[in-house]
């Protein structure tokens, strides 16, 4: 899969051919960058008030941008032509197109009492859209940046955390999908070589080494159709909350899924429907693996990560209902290849990217046996796609500058 260059001075040329009247200097270009993010393990937990394994990866996605004083937002995607622009005096409702990020991010800060700008700028993307990585929140974030004005989160009295939070409640409150808060976690505090625990709950939050040295992270993208469409997430959380509220007749203390562990839950199965019950199973024994798989981590158990990879799977495909044949075909082929140690689905599921932890020594096999079995068994090209965990987002050294 060939990447496109992100490169800041290649942004700032674009940014100058597409926007003449406002890119005239160099040192007036600024870059926001809003890294993609992948998820070790626990799936579905995040609006369930449970625990999360992030990371930030180096696949994002850039805005090089001039800040201007007229309040409006234009971007223009280069490889197209294509732009899009509102006001910030009138801030356009959800349409259903990629610009709704953007506005919903600038909503969501400035009806918070941050001071924003207008700018021109252009967006380009080496993260796949749609693959289970988070792209939505890559684009908030980069927005935010290109947004604040100043781009200093102490000047406005926030702190990252808060930036995700707002970052979270444009994509609930405006674009319309009830994400939990681990994407927007992992795009802001992300840190280059760890994954990132979160308690949803109190959002309490510590890094995790990975192991980098010999281990390398490996997202496969199926490049198949997301079939998850918002209405089918936010069903499943409505699953999950029903559950809640049928236990928590029995059990006034429970007020999510985090509050419930496996006995609790086999007590009150009668109570629960079928599809209840297999979801707040999911989700009770997430929370479980997460915290096993960073004890495994930090001991260099490596065997145990790959049956709690394999575990977490199996209860998203069963329990969870949201993997696809596609995600499994990826994850079998990934544990029948000598050198792997652990495979699963990452994201929302049906469709998108698997996580994979591999030897290194092994990463020409793995890929051999990806791209030959993989077709054989879908009809589809993956994308193999080797990453590093990476810093959250931020600005970068403006164009122009030499530093």
């Amino acid at each position: 899969m060939t990447l496109p260059a992100l490169e800041i001075e290649t942004l700032s040329d674009r940014l100058r051919r597409h926007e003449p009247s406002v890119a005239t200097e160099a040192a007036a270009i600024q870059v926001a960058r809003g890294p993609g993010r992948v998820n070790l393990i626990g799936e579905h937990t995040d609006y369930n008030g449970g625990f999360v394994l992030p990371a930030a990866i180096d696949l994002e996605i850039r805005i090089a941008f001039v800040p201007t004083a007229d309040r409006h937002v234009a971007i223009t995607l280069p490889e197209t032509g294509e732009r899009r622009e509102f006001s910030l005096d009138a801030i356009p409702q959800a349409s259903g197109q990629w610009i709704d990020y953007v506005a919903a991010t600038a909503w969501s800060l400035q009806s918070s009492g941050l001071a924003l700008h207008g700018f021109r700028g252009v967006l380009a993307s080496n993260l796949p859209i749609s693959a289970g990585l988070s792209s939505s929140a890559a684009l908030e974030l980069a927005s935010a940046w290109a947004l604040l004005d100043p781009p200093d989160l102490t000047a406005h009295g926030i702190d990252p955390m808060t930036l995700a939070r707002l970052c979270q409640r444009a994509e609930n409150d405006h674009v319309g999908v009830h994400c939990g808060l681990m994407d927007q976690f992992a795009a802001t505090l992300g840190q280059r070589g760890r994954a990132m625990f979160l308690d949803c709950r109190d959002l309490t939050y510590r890094p995790v080494v990975l192991p980098n040295d010999d281990v390398a992270l490996v997202v496969c993208d199926t490049n198949a159709p997301r079939r998850l469409g918002d209405s089918e997430y936010n069903q499943r959380r409505s699953e999950c909350e029903a559950a809640v509220a049928a236990i928590a007749e029995q059990e006034p203390g429970v007020e999510s899924l985090r509050d419930v562990d496996p006995d609790m839950l086999a007590r009150h199965a009668t109570r629960l429907q079928p599809v209840q019950l297999a979801r707040a199973e999911h989700v009770v024994g997430e929370n479980a693996r997460v915290l096993r798989t960073i004890e495994a981590l930090e001991v260099g158990n490596l065997a145990a990560v790959g049956r709690l990879f394999a575990e977490s799977h199996a209860s998203l495909r069963d329990r969870f209902e949201v993997s696809s044949p596609e995600l499994d075909a990826m994850v079998e082929i990934a544990n029948a290849t000598p050198g792997v140690i652990a495979a699963r689905m990452t994201g929302a599921g049906f469709g998108g990217c698997t996580v994979n932890l591999v030897r290194r020594e092994a990463l020409d096999t793995f890929r051999a046996a990806i791209e030959r079995e993989y077709p054989e068994r879908t009809g589809r090209e993956p994308h193999v796609l080797v990453v590093s965990a990476a810093d959250g987002a931020g600005l970068m050294v403006p164009a122009g500058t030499g530093d």
